[in-house]
């Protein structure tokens, strides 16, 4: 049997690049998509493109929301995406903090983004390769994650990404692969670019060699 060939795909962080900057979520009531976030992704949907969320949820082991109400909002998530006939691939959440309150989640782990360990589980349950794939998100430590993994990276300005751009960003030895007004935009570049490099068209995915 042919191997499934290896698949680009795009990682994006959730709050922040999906979903309005609240700080933390504490309530199903703060969860609200941004503006042409589900169209970015039915777009990407429709040329096959695998879409994974990769997301820090500190708040779960500082005790400030219960775990029902981390699959409440990713329940709500895919609820509002699908109104838009666009859907996640993957959801892949480090829970853990080095402080937590919790000690099943008092851990100095792999996963905690900047590290990589989000997007490598992805790729081995996923069938992605990470140097195809791009990151999207709205802090450095988004950018650094991809970075490392060898993902080329978007910096999006909505959330925190104006204010990292202007006070994070000058003097950090990673620097992004392209700036984003928001996920719409990034989504654009990112088919453009796909396109160019042969390995989608106007019909869908390109097939493989």
């Amino acid at each position: 049997m042919k191997r499934r060939p290896l698949l680009d795909a795009l990682f994006l962080d959730r709050d922040g690049t999906i979903n309005e900057q609240m700080g933390y979520v504490n309530h199903l009531s703060r969860f609200h998509l941004l503006p042409g976030v589900g169209q970015a992704i039915n777009n990407l949907n429709q040329y096959g493109l695998p879409v994974v969320v990769v997301t820090n949820q500190s708040g779960l082991a500082r005790g400030y929301f219960p775990e029902s109400l981390l699959t409440a909002v990713h329940t709500e998530m895919h609820r509002l995406l699908a109104k838009e006939e666009a859907r996640i691939d993957g959801l892949y959440v480090c829970p853990h903090h080095p402080e937590a309150k919790e000690e099943r989640y008092r851990l100095a782990c792999a996963c905690r983004k900047p590290k990589t360990g989000l997007l490598e589980q992805a790729a081995r349950e996923m069938g992605l390769d990470l140097h195809r794939s791009y990151m999207v998100g709205d802090r450095w430590s988004d950018l650094r994650c991809g970075a490392a993994a060898g993902a080329t990276t978007i910096l999006v300005l909505t959330g925190y990404g104006r204010g990292d751009l202007a006070y994070i960003g000058p003097g950090q030895a990673v620097q992004p692969d392209y700036v984003a007004d928001d996920l719409a935009e990034a989504v654009r570049w990112i088919i453009a670019r796909e396109k160019v490099n042969g390995r989608i068209n106007d019909l869908g995915r390109a097939p493989e060699q």
